[in-house]
């Protein structure tokens, strides 16, 4: 009877990772960022069918970089969770962090006892009526949780894109911020310097701090046209 080849913990571990991040990184790369209104956010985005970004509940959204089939698959377990959760208690009940530590324990359970770890990385966003109490929850595919401040970057070159957003003098004055000026930053961030991300491939979203119970408005095409070009 041959015995089986002995493979260290730290080295599965380290395999699984390495494969997440490859998947990831072949993916293109989104931002949300507060501003003073509400939470942007900005992807980029070339099917004018499949959607990175969406609405999760009244104040709350997803977005998710990495395996379309995946991050789709979680989105629809946390509307489902978020419904729930609202119908058996009170929908005010329903918040971004409770949800995030959801993702992330199926994420984390995932990654350590399945053979193959989910390609992707999502956020959680819920815009509250004052910007100091915003939440911005960017989970990776290994279940770890980062509660972000002012923005944050998720995919494929995000070290890169987060160098080039914190070299903005915007980043100072986003409570005054208009929505085209962020939109603008986040477009030319995710350009880089070698290229233009055309209009067409931006999928913008945002949640209003207007007070109203639904927050998540998609912008069209021609939103995006007049914001970019105005």
């Amino acid at each position: 009877m041959s015995m089986p080849f002995y493979v260290a913990p730290e080295q599965i571990m380290k395999d699984r990772a390495d494969y997440a991040r490859k998947g990831i990184a072949r993916g293109k790369a989104l931002i949300a960022i507060q501003y003073s209104a509400g939470i942007a956010i900005v992807a980029e985005n070339p099917s004018n069918t499949l959607r990175k970004i969406s609405e999760i509940y009244d104040r709350i959204a997803f977005a998710g970089v990495g395996k379309y089939n995946e991050f789709d698959q979680l989105r629809v377990s946390g509307v489902r969770a978020a419904d729930l959760k609202g119908y058996q208690y009170s929908r005010i009940d329903v918040d971004a962090r409770s949800l995030a530590n959801q993702y992330a324990q199926i994420l984390g359970q995932i990654f350590t006892h399945e053979m193959k770890p989910l390609e992707v990385e999502i956020l959680v966003a819920e815009v509250a009526d004052e910007a100091s109490k915003d939440q911005l929850f960017h989970i990776f595919y290994d279940g770890t949780v980062l509660d972000e401040r002012k923005f944050c970057v998720l995919g494929g070159d995000s070290d890169a894109i987060y160098s080039r957003m914190k070299e903005s003098p915007l980043l100072a004055h986003l409570d005054t911020a208009l929505l085209a000026d962020v939109v603008q930053l986040c477009r030319n961030a995710l350009s880089g310097p070698d290229r233009q991300l055309p209009i067409e491939e931006c999928e913008i979203a945002i949640l209003n701090r207007s007070g109203d119970r639904r927050a998540f408005t998609r912008l069209d095409d021609t939103e995006v046209n007049a914001l970019v070009q105005g």
